[in-house]
C-alpha cells in the first residue's frame, strides 16, 4: 500500500524567484493562407539551371533544352509534389500524367514542382511510362510563393501520419500574365481535382490569350 510520509520536508519556492528564460525561441503560429483562383503569382520566377529539371518521356529519363518562355507563354499547369506524401503524391503524378496529353492540345503547358530529387521517382517514371516534367525547388520558393509551405503552420499540424513539412498536394492552372485561374488542394485526401475542370480552364485560357495575341 502507498502510504503518504506528512513528516516530509518540501522546499520553499519565493515566486520572485522564477525567472523566465529568454533563449526559448518564440514561434508565432499564422495558418497558411493558400493562393486562389483570381489571385496574381509575381514571384513565379523559374531558373534555367540543368541541375533543377528533369524531364521523362514514356518513363525514360530525357535531355534537352529547357525554354522557359514558351512554357510561361500559354496556361502553365503547375502541381506541387513530395514523395513524403506517399500514395497520396504518387495518386497525383498519375492523374497528371493521364491527362498530359489533353492539356498540350487544349493549348496548355504541365510542370511538376517538387522539392526533393529521388531515385525511387525515375523508378516509378520507368514503371509507369511517365511523361511528365519535373523542376526541383529545394528550398520551396515557389511554394512558399504560392503560400501553401510555412515553417509557421507545418504540415502535421494539419495531417496525420507525416512528419517532414512539406509543401501541401496543390494544383494550379497560371495565364500568362501570372493569374491564377483555377486553384485545388487536397485537404481531405478525398481526391485530386476534376480532369474535365483543368482541361476546360487550361482550353479556355489558351482561347482568350490567342485573341488577346491577335488583337
Amino acid at each position: 500500500m502507498l502510504t503518504t510520509n506528512n513528516n516530509t520536508k518540501y522546499p520553499f519556492f519565493d515566486l520572485s524567484e522564477i525567472v523566465a528564460d529568454a533563449d526559448l525561441p518564440f514561434k508565432p503560429y499564422k495558418p497558411l493562407k493558400p493562393v486562389k483562383a483570381g489571385n496574381y503569382v509575381p514571384d513565379l520566377k523559374l531558373y534555367s539551371t540543368y541541375s533543377r529539371w528533369q524531364q521523362f518521356f514514356n518513363g525514360a529519363e530525357v535531355h534537352g533544352p529547357v525554354s522557359l518562355r514558351h512554357l510561361l507563354n500559354k496556361p502553365l499547369v503547375i502541381a506541387f509534389y513530395s514523395h513524403h506524401w506517399r500514395d497520396q503524391g504518387f495518386t497525383l503524378l498519375k492523374q497528371l500524367n493521364h491527362i498530359h496529353n489533353e492539356i498540350k492540345a487544349s493549348g496548355g503547358n504541365l510542370l511538376i514542382i517538387s522539392d526533393e530529387r529521388t531515385e525511387d521517382l525515375e523508378k516509378k517514371a520507368w514503371e509507369h511510362s511517365f511523361t511528365l516534367n519535373f523542376y526541383y525547388d529545394e528550398e520551396k520558393e515557389l511554394a512558399q510563393a504560392f503560400r501553401i509551405f510555412s515553417n509557421e503552420d507545418p504540415a502535421w499540424n494539419r495531417f496525420s501520419g507525416i512528419d517532414v513539412n512539406a509543401p501541401l498536394l496543390a494544383t494550379y492552372i497560371v495565364d500568362s500574365s501570372k493569374q491564377v485561374i483555377y486553384s485545388h488542394i487536397d485537404f481531405d485526401f478525398l481526391g485530386t481535382f476534376s480532369a474535365d475542370d483543368i482541361i476546360a480552364s487550361v482550353y479556355e485560357s489558351a482561347l482568350i490569350n490567342h485573341s488577346r495575341k491577335s488583337a
